[in-house]
């Protein structure tokens, strides 16, 4: 299968030292119209940016033409420190989104995450003026409090598989009807938290959600 994009593995500069990331960047010439970061899951459960639900939403925003960054949160793979249970974690995903604007200024950003990078991202992503988009996938609804995304305006898609260990299908379905601004929730039926079986049609509600919210990711 042909490369789409260039890739580049490097350090970025984090609060409390290196984090391990890989930025991909579309080989066409053309001014991207979003560029993204994607937040992985818990780090002391095995979560790192090589998480294959990560790797597939990375997939999916490359296909459209976005570049995407995928880092380490600290702790996790090479990034230094240590894991502080969501709190520092929230200024990683601020250095990545600090570099990732720097790489493509002026550009609208978007930011996913997957499980606690959903928590922690999106938190994150709701509160940073150069996020327009937001993706949550596997919202672990069960176990952790999400009620700061009741003041979050801006347009979010929620990918949740109907049988989620950690996310009660009732429980998403209730918080993402309490939302202000545009939402959208798309229940993979028979997924489990790691969409496992499941990552076609887990592409298929990014790919169509991003499409329709800007169409001049079609061409692409």
């Amino acid at each position: 299968m042909r490369i789409s994009h260039d890739s580049r593995n490097l350090f970025l500069k984090g609060p409390v030292g290196r984090l391990e990331a890989i930025l991909w960047t579309p080989t066409r010439s053309a001014s991207p119209s979003l560029a993204a970061v994607v937040c992985h899951p818990h780090p002391l459960y095995g979560g790192t940016l090589h998480n294959k639900v990560v790797y597939q939403a990375a997939k999916s925003l490359d296909a459209l033409g976005i570049p995407v960054l995928r880092f380490n949160f600290r702790g996790a793979g090479l990034s230094a420190g240590s894991h502080d249970r969501g709190q520092g974690e929230q200024d990683d995903v601020l250095a990545a989104i600090n570099f990732l604007a720097s790489e493509f200024p002026n550009i609208p950003l978007l930011l996913a995450g997957f499980s606690f990078g959903s928590w922690v991202g999106l938190r994150v992503g709701c509160a940073d003026p150069r996020v327009t988009d937001l993706i949550g996938l596997g919202i672990p609804v069960n176990n952790t409090d999400f009620t700061y995304l009741w003041s979050c305006t801006k347009p979010k898609l929620f990918v949740h598989g109907a049988n989620d260990e950690h996310g009660a299908r009732t429980k998403v379905a209730e918080l993402v009807a309490a939302l202000p601004g545009e939402n959208q929730l798309t229940v993979v039926d028979h997924a489990d938290h790691f969409f496992s079986g499941h990552l076609h049609q887990l592409d298929q509600a990014i790919t169509t959600w991003l499409v329709r919210r800007h169409p001049e990711l079609a061409h692409s």
